[in-house]
């Protein structure tokens, strides 16, 4: 098994140090779903729920919890986001959430995209938990990583 990058020789928690490795162009995308019940499902596309859009709300949530992740995550970096995208699709039988986020930095923003649908979909679940007992959240997943050289 390979050497933990989060823990120190002692194997006690650590930030790891990327000040050494260079600018790169770091993307991630993640998705995640909710089951809904029909009528529930009714409710969001009429926009009859009563706590608001639950679409753009969730999709805003997702967003702001991606800016937030290092507050969040105890040994994430801060880091500069320069896009956060946040979706929101209706299935038949719930909701899938998807993510993108890019940044120019020396470490990646996977935690950020994984955040960002995981907030999404516990705000679908916040705003509709009075009218669907039955919500299930899951196949929370990290879709894509990627970094690139930036261009001069």
């Amino acid at each position: 098994m390979e050497h933990l990058s989060h823990t120190d020789k002692s194997g006690k928690a650590n930030m790891v140090d990327v000040g050494g490795k260079k600018e790169q162009l770091r993307v991630a995308k993640a998705t995640g779903f909710i089951k809904l019940m029909p009528e529930t499902l009714q409710l969001i596309k009429e926009n009859l729920m009563k706590k608001g859009d639950v679409l753009a709300v969730a999709e805003i949530a997702g967003i702001q919890a991606a800016k937030h992740t290092s507050n969040l995550i105890p040994l994430c970096h801060p880091l500069l986001l320069t896009k956060v995208e946040v979706t929101t699709t209706i299935a038949d039988n719930g909701i899938t959430v998807n993510s993108l986020v890019k940044c120019k930095g020396q470490t990646g923003v996977e935690m950020e995209a994984l955040m960002a649908v995981s907030v999404a979909l516990l705000t679908i679940y916040d705003m509709c938990k009075a009218v669907d007992k039955n919500m299930i959240v899951e196949k929370i997943v990290l879709l894509e990583k990627s970094k690139s050289d930036l261009s001069i």
